[in-house]
């Protein structure tokens, strides 16, 4: 069978979750598949030495970088506050090696070091919320897009903040090995297969702000509660005592977003949740969305999420577990 190696690189700072994340699903995957070369992982740092984590943990890595087999299968990168002023070996190093990787691999802020040693320059890419604005600013060669969880171009792989960087390698795994070995790593950690990687990493309530006053922030929560209502502006309108163009203004001003953005995003929201989490069927998904008809519904996934409803509940549905029998 194949061997794909995976290179971890460690340094001081680095989110734990960024390494142990991914590692535990290409390491359940390689035990589902019954073939421990299906990943064969070692982790590097600079010197070979220990490293010390923004949680305090310390991760004693295999090898030093420059003892690293050259051209690993996927070389991975993590993020954390170490990414901030990072060791100009680091970066020298992954500009003169990261690109003979099969796949070059990113969580969280680990973006900024590939896009320091130039790994990103023409590409689009993501990384933490956080620090979309930060590497945008100081890459200006970098096509940021700090919406979704994951971003793929080519051969370079980007994901948002720390577990995200589960979504990406299971999206990863499911590539190498088939569905079935990445559906049993998630079941086995708990998580859904995968998120699409353009999945927004925000909830709607979390993309846009609180409003300020509070019969802005009375819509907001009757919006939340009520996705299959008459929530057009003039109706939201007359809810907040304000004219429509009053309210558009205001309600933009203080969340950041529009009303009808705020309502498509709960709206796809509540719809995601039932379709996770009902045995509800789509066209009564639809309905209690907002959306009125499936055909509706279906036009706002495939705009959001790049996947139908119904292929969005065959990923993300938990299989339906077997009732026991009797003692």
């Amino acid at each position: 069978m194949t061997v794909r190696s995976v290179l971890v690189v460690l340094f001081d700072e680095l989110q734990s979750l960024d390494v142990t994340g991914p590692v535990e699903v290409f390491a359940g995957a390689a035990r589902q598949a019954g073939d421990p070369d299906a990943y064969r992982i070692r982790t590097a740092s600079l010197d070979g030495g220990p490293v010390r984590t923004t949680s305090g943990l310390t991760i004693v890595p295999d090898i030093a970088l420059t003892d690293a087999p050259p051209a690993p299968h996927t070389l991975l990168v993590p993020g954390g506050a170490g990414t901030r002023a990072p060791d100009p070996r680091l970066v020298d190093w992954l500009r003169a090696c990261a690109p003979a990787a099969g796949r070059l691999v990113s969580i969280c802020t680990g973006a900024l070091l590939l896009a320091e040693a130039g790994l990103l320059d023409g590409r689009r890419a993501t990384t933490h919320w956080v620090a979309a604005d930060l590497l945008a600013r100081d890459h200006p060669a970098v096509d940021v897009d700090p919406d979704p969880i994951f971003v793929r171009d080519g051969d370079v792989a980007t994901s948002a903040g720390v577990t995200s960087g589960i979504d990406l390698a299971l999206t990863l795994v499911e590539e190498d090995l088939g569905r079935e070995v990445a559906l049993a790593v998630a079941r086995h950690l708990v998580v859904f297969l995968r998120r699409p990687g353009n999945q927004a990493q925000f909830s709607a309530q979390l993309a846009a702000q609180t409003a300020e006053r509070e019969p802005l922030r009375e819509v907001q929560s009757w919006i939340s509660e009520h996705p299959g209502g008459d929530l057009s502006v003039e109706s939201l309108a007359g809810r907040a005592c304000l004219s429509p163009r009053h309210f558009a203004r205001a309600f933009r001003s203080e969340t950041g977003i529009t009303p009808g953005r705020y309502v498509e995003r709960v709206r796809l929201e509540h719809a995601r949740r039932l379709l996770e989490d009902s045995a509800d069927g789509i066209e009564e998904i639809s309905r209690a969305s907002g959306y009125g008809t499936p055909e509706a519904m279906r036009r706002a996934f495939v705009k959001a999420l790049g996947t139908a409803p119904a292929e969005y509940r065959r990923r993300f549905r938990p299989p339906a577990v077997p009732s026991p029998g009797p003692a």
